[in-house]
């Protein structure tokens, strides 16, 4: 049989191999040339790889001619299948302890996860959290030390489900009995079956640097830092974003739809509509809430804050209706006009201009003039002409009466650089993002950055004309912005608000699904379509008929009675 021909990405090499060659040959032969040339840097284990864009485990074989770009824990798509084979691993501890308990992960902490551990049995009662977690986290260290490999197989479906059936994963069978599919690929670790939403890493022995410990009433499941893989990513208190979390919880229980397979039972029985005006309603409820803490602590200013597509804007809407409805005169101002001139604006190491940093904007100006506001004078606001690339004055003027208030919203809000010299009696912070968000099952969760790159590809492609490939690329430079600008400062805020809504993925994926289909299998960008793709294709769609003109989702599918 004739050879086939590879594309080695990483090195650029093109070589002949034997058809039916495994990755993990591909993997070996690259490991020996890195440690042969040692060039001082860390050489972390290849964990998978980009079969011609496509993420695929290192047993993957070849059979046709093939780019093949390997992956370690420091790649984007690398780092997912060290963090999918770890959950995998800690549910497989949980059920090798404790086989009448069942595992939830709940949502994503920080660079970890937010676990619990409850008995799925009546007659079943857990020992005390302390005992749960170190019995756990024995067994997890066992495993590791026994390198056992991570599997799959492709069954029929009704084999899949009767295996399952007795696992106490009822709202994955729910998911499995309701799949049009003839096959599916199960996952196994030993005898331990599961479907994960993703491919894993090869084997337990390569997942060295995590913790499972205890916190608060449940657990914390740490992963490793992508950019330093022998070191625990940093973990920092957050009280106000973990009380968020626990809100979240009253909500879907309020709203019956933990998981997708909740979410598709509702809709399947004609429950959509109802789902989509209670969360509503509850969104309507939080503002309101906001707006009354707002009067009472007598600031003059609201700064809200919040990462990409996390629904700002129409949040400074919402607010500012609420805050009029109690008597306030509400006056908006955007940061964006406070960006520097061009000439002005600092740059990154590699001479682009940094227009995510606080140093962009026109600090002494912004403060001179909320003074100035706060005392009682007219000021001249700024319009930004970001085609130009500079400010002018456009006849704006703001003036606040003795029953004003500011509504400034802006990414950098919540940064005590920006208002420096404002008395903070006079300032309310809000943070606002999808914080938390649907889970598939209760071990497979949707992180809320995908939730929000769902949005953002809606949002592009209908007010900018962006195809999926565009804000896929960008995507990722958006992620760094936040993690460096945002989220260090989500704690100052005096409340948080969660934008997501449980409805909303059924209703996006009817403009995101066309979108990602289109991405071209010849760029990167194709893996993190197929990924989006792969939750999706699991949530029934739901009629955005029914979503009020003032919802968040308006800003991102259109038809919003704000103008933006």
């Amino acid at each position: 049989m004739n050879k086939v021909e590879i594309v080695l990405a990483n090195t650029g090499e093109r070589m002949m191999v034997e058809p039916g060659t495994q990755v993990s040959q591909l993997a070996m032969e690259y490991t020996k040339q890195k440690q042969q040339q040692g060039d001082g840097k860390p050489l972390w284990p290849v964990l998978g790889a980009l079969v011609n864009n496509r993420v695929e485990p290192l047993e993957y074989r070849i059979f046709t001619p093939t780019t093949v770009r390997l992956l370690d824990i420091t790649d984007r798509q690398g780092f997912r299948l060290y963090r999918n084979a770890l959950c995998f691993m800690l549910y497989t501890a949980v059920h090798d302890c404790y086989p009448k308990a069942v595992l939830s992960i709940d949502h994503s902490l920080q660079n970890g996860f937010y676990c619990r551990i409850e008995s799925a049995v009546e007659d079943f009662e857990l020992p005390d959290r302390m005992e749960v977690g170190r019995t756990v986290r024995d067994r997890m260290i066992a495993l590791q030390e026994q390198d056992i490999p991570f599997t799959s197989k492709t069954m029929l479906l009704k084999d899949a489900i009767e295996l399952i059936r007795p696992r106490h994963m009822e709202r994955t069978l729910y998911i499995f009995e309701h799949l049009r599919q003839l096959y599916i690929e199960m996952n196994f670790l030993g005898d331990t079956v599961h479907k994960i939403n993703g491919k894993l890493a090869p084997s337990t022995g390569c997942i060295t640097t995590w913790d499972f410990r205890q916190y608060e009433d449940g657990y914390l499941l740490l992963c490793a830092d992508p950019e330093h893989p022998d070191k625990l990513s940093m973990f920092a208190e957050t009280p106000k974003l973990f009380a968020i979390f626990r809100e979240h919880h009253k909500w879907v229980d309020l709203m019956h739809t933990q998981t997708v397979s909740d979410y598709n039972r509702i809709v399947h029985n004609g429950g959509g509509q109802d789902l989509i005006l209670l969360a509503e309603a509850l969104h309507e409820k939080k503002y309101a809430e906001i707006a009354e803490q707002v009067s009472q602590s007598g600031a003059r200013a609201v700064l809200l804050a919040g990462p990409s597509s996390s629904g700002k804007t129409t949040s400074c809407r919402r607010l500012s209706v609420q805050l009029s409805v109690l008597g306030y005169d509400v006056h908006q101002l955007s940061l964006d006009d406070y960006f520097l001139g061009r000439d002005l604006t600092p740059k990154q190491p590699n001479g682009e201009y940094d227009f995510e940093c606080v140093e962009a904007l026109n600090i002494p100006l912004l403060n001179e003039h909320l003074n100035a506001m706060f005392r009682g004078e007219e000021v001249k606001i700024p319009t930004y002409d970001f085609k130009k690339g500079e400010p002018f004055y456009s006849g704006k003027t703001i003036k606040l009466g003795l029953r004003s208030i500011l509504v400034v919203e802006g990414i950098h809000g919540l940064n005590p650089k920006l208002t420096a010299d404002i008395d903070d009696a006079l300032k309310f912070r809000v943070y606002v993002s999808a914080l938390t968000q649907l889970s598939i099952d209760n071990q497979n969760i949707i992180h809320g950055t995908d939730n929000r790159l769902v949005r953002r590809l809606v949002r592009d492609h209908n007010f900018r004309g962006w195809g999926a490939y565009e804000t896929l690329r960008r995507w990722p430079d958006v992620v760094r912005g936040e993690r460096k600008h945002i989220f260090p400062y989500q704690e100052n805020a005096n409340v948080m608000f969660n934008s997501a809504l449980l409805y909303e993925l059924g209703v996006l994926k009817r403009y995101a699904e066309p979108l990602l289909k289109q991405v071209p299998e010849d760029c990167e960008e194709y893996s993190i379509a197929q990924q989006l793709l792969g939750f999706s294709e699991l949530i029934l769609p739901i009629d955005d008929k029914f979503i009020p003109y003032n919802s968040i989702m308006r800003e991102f599918l259109g038809g919003s009675a704000f103008e933006y």
